[in-house]
């Protein structure tokens, strides 16, 4: 029987430029170092403002493993907590999302304001002049927000968030172009699990390289002007940038990368007819009927923001990684706040047909993830090639490595990030 040795190398050593060693997928250790040296370490995604939209309101996520609040406290300012009691360890909130007055740890009822601060303890007789409440609030992770994304870190002496950004801010406000001049909103969210590495999704998100192979059922599915929106195989205009920090975006349909630009060439489809036809009756400009018909599937580019978030053609990806075998994904549904309801219901139809519980795409990535988790058990220290593309890569005006969208020029950027954060001690 062979025997497969864990490498011997350094954990930044097994990530190269063209390829990255199987360990990255299946080692407890290496999965381990990438939560305290990535994940505690940098900003990581945590809501979108429309999810806590008052004072009260709050949602329960995750920071790498950590368990953390996000909230809205009184005076509108946005909170993570960890969602730990000072006492004992508990936790203080169970609920996946709500509106409260503050938390209690159900053990001993330590009460915490929704910022943090230690509120009350009850019989507080046993602890004078052991406990002052000023020494003991809830640990508090710095949090900024940029374009209604907001994003936390434990690492307080860390650079600001939009320098951290950097040019995916660009993208990021072409994505949100798609609510037509509203606020976005989150309209609902799919959550799974599959049995896999969250490396493997991160990679999933730029990669063209699968679409044609992977979803030709979903191809098939769909209205021929649909299909042909994503036929993008043979297109020169469809790429991917390396946008830096392990930020890379992938333009699959390049005539809806900015929805700002129409030429006026494209017509609407006809499946649509129904939605204008009942905007007209509303009174609404052909102008703005026209916006409305383009952002219908959202914009034409998936943008992936490291190490866990992504916005993607009209959703957001949030990627909690569980355990080294294990991911857990949240699919999050977005339209306008204010906007056309029945503009935000055939966009939410939209999104189910492909990413929903039932849809073709969820259930069909989720196969080949676990799969990929499967083989590269077999052995570790085999490399997972990342090198499509890197003959033909170039470097844009702007200073972006660029390739194909069906090239790996996502895959080296994020790897990248990985090799340098997990070398910094």
């Amino acid at each position: 029987m062979t025997t497969i040795e864990r490498p011997t190398r350094g954990f930044s050593d097994l990530a190269e430029k063209d390829r990255v060693a199987g360990a990255l997928y299946t080692d407890p250790q290496i999965f381990d170092e990438e939560m305290k040296k990535i994940f505690y370490r940098t900003w990581v995604w945590v809501a979108h403002e429309s999810e806590i939209p008052e004072a009260g309101s709050f949602k329960t996520t995750q920071v790498g493993d950590q368990p953390v609040i996000v909230t809205r406290d009184r005076k509108g300012n946005f909170n993570t907590l960890l969602n730990r009691c000072r006492h004992r360890g508990a936790t203080v909130c169970d609920q996946r999302s709500g509106k409260a007055n503050g938390f209690t740890c159900p053990y001993h009822n330590w009460s915490y304001t929704l910022d943090g601060r230690l509120r009350g303890i009850p019989y507080p007789d046993g602890y004078e002049g052991v406990v002052d409440k000023n020494d003991f609030p809830l640990q508090k992770l710095r949090t900024e927000s940029y374009l209604g994304m907001i994003w936390a870190t434990f690492d307080q002496d860390i650079e600001p968030l939009e320098d951290f950004l950097g040019d995916a801010k660009i993208w990021m406000e072409r994505f949100l172009k798609q609510s037509n001049g509203f606020p976005t909103k989150v309209l609902g969210t799919h959550k799974f699990r599959f049995k896999g590495n969250w490396k493997i999704q991160l990679e999933n998100t730029t990669d063209g390289y699968h679409f044609p192979m992977v979803h030709k059922s979903w191809m098939a599915s769909v209205d021929a002007e649909t299909a042909n929106m994503m036929s993008f195989m043979d297109d020169p205009a469809a790429e991917t940038h390396a946008l830096g920090n392990g930020h890379s975006v992938a333009i699959m349909a390049a005539a809806h990368a900015d929805l700002d630009v129409d030429t006026g060439d494209e017509e609407i489809q006809p499946r649509f007819q129904h939605l204008v036809d009942e905007l007209e009756e509303a009174g609404e400009s052909p102008e703005r009927i026209r916006r409305y018909m383009r952002s219908m599937h959202g914009c034409g580019f998936n943008l992936n923001m490291f190490p866990n978030i992504a916005m993607s053609s009209s959703f957001f990806r949030v990627l909690i990684p569980i355990s080294v075998d294990v991911t857990e994904v949240w699919h999050m549904a977005i339209g306008m706040d204010g906007g056309p309801e029945n503009i935000n219901r055939e966009r939410l139809r939209i999104h189910e047909h492909f990413q929903g519980p039932f849809g073709f795409g969820s259930p069909d990535d989720a196969e080949g993830w676990d799969r990929v988790q499967i083989g590269a058990g077999g052995n570790p220290n085999m490399p997972i090639l990342v090198n499509r593309g890197q003959s033909r890569e170039y470097t844009t005006e702007e200073g972006w490595p660029t390739s194909h969208v069906t090239d790996e020029t996502g895959m080296r950027e994020s790897y990248d990030m990985w090799k340098r954060m997990m070398s910094d001690v």
